[in-house]
């Protein structure tokens, strides 16, 4: 599948690779089964460099590597590949499987759902990337550009080369708190290439790294407009609206709504059956828009509701706001709860 009559999508990935890889052969690792004939890994193949200290992956199955199939002509599939570069040690010579099955699951659920990611995006992964690394903190990840390989065109269309950086969770806090982009030109430092190491502590203990985070979300805010969550659900008892959320979710929600209304922006928080939009304002109030509940806050209203958003299960008063918060049960893939909070 190299013959560009064939396959102009792929020898153009394979053009922007090679002057970065010159007479390199990766490691390739190939679909028996391709998506379209019903098989469940939608990526058609990875190639995989090694180098120096690090594995750098590079997919083939996001964007159209043969027939132009999608209607916008300006893009290729889904308009991107992704990218991912993992730390190797000295005396490793293959990489390991689970970064292969890794970015066959982020494909999936891009197919399966159509929610595309771009540079900037955030995800918590609800475990460790890799399932046989269970103590590692690297719990999360965001996305950017590869900066070695950029964006290209193809014959049918753009191809963004997206780097998957994985993170922990006190750093996807800082992400949600600020902003990806921003908090990647500071850990940039610290993890040249944006290398995802599984073995490294939270960068928010260094104190430098701190005081950045802490700087650019007084000064910038944050810039996560929504969020989804298992529990958001709101009523009205007489003259008080009650916002029930969950106690895992809560103290998360609330700090991102101080951080968004205190620079005069909003946030919607979603589940699956009921949407509350936080707004800025001068004063509180509530009203229903289209079945969702807009709640408006002062900047030292929606302070106080980040100090009482605890997560724990209780009834906590602010105003004629009634913040509800109920138990919240973490279960592990089997079903089984494996943690009550709250």
């Amino acid at each position: 599948m190299t013959d560009t009559d064939l396959s102009p999508g792929w020898d153009a990935i394979d053009a922007a690779l090679a002057p970065l890889y010159p007479e390199i052969e990766p490691l390739h690792y190939g679909t028996l089964l391709k998506w379209s004939l019903g098989g469940d890994d939608p990526l058609d193949g990875v190639s995989v460099y090694r180098r120096e200290d690090h594995w750098h992956f590079v997919t083939y199955g996001m964007s159209e590597l043969y027939a132009k199939e999608s209607d916008d002509p300006a893009v290729s599939g889904w308009g991107f590949e992704f990218t991912f570069r993992l730390a190797r040690a000295a005396d490793e010579d293959e990489p390991p499987m689970w970064a292969l099955n890794f970015l066959q699951n982020l494909a999936r659920y891009v197919f399966t759902t159509g929610n595309v990611f771009e540079p900037g995006h955030h995800i918590n992964l609800n475990g460790p990337i890799a399932v046989d690394r269970p103590a590692t903190l690297i719990r999360a990840a965001t996305f950017a550009d590869d900066r070695e390989l950029g964006v290209i065109d193809t014959p049918h269309g753009t191809v963004r080369f997206l780097q998957i950086v994985g993170i922990t969770l006190d750093e996807y806090a800082a992400v949600e708190l600020w902003d990806a982009a921003r908090l990647l030109s500071v850990l940039s430092a610290y993890l040249p290439n944006l290398v995802t190491d599984l073995s490294r502590a939270s960068l928010t203990d260094d104190a430098q790294v701190a005081a950045a985070i802490e700087e650019g979300v007084r000064r910038d805010g944050s810039s996560t407009g929504g969020i989804f969550t298992d529990v958001v659900a709101w009523r009205h008892e007489g003259d008080v609206t009650v916002v029930r959320l969950g106690a895992n979710a809560a103290p998360r929600i609330a700090r991102l709504v101080a951080a968004r209304v205190s620079h005069g922006r909003g946030l919607l928080v979603q589940s699956a059956e009921s949407a509350v939009g936080f707004r800025a304002a001068d004063a509180f109030r509530a009203q229903e828009n289209d079945g969702v509940l807009e709640v408006f806050l002062s900047p030292g209203e929606a302070a106080e509701f980040a100090r009482i958003a605890q997560p724990k299960a209780g009834r906590y008063q602010l105003g004629r706001l009634l913040v509800e918060i109920e138990k919240s049960f973490i279960r592990n893939p089997e079903g089984e709860v494996v943690e009550e909070i709250g």
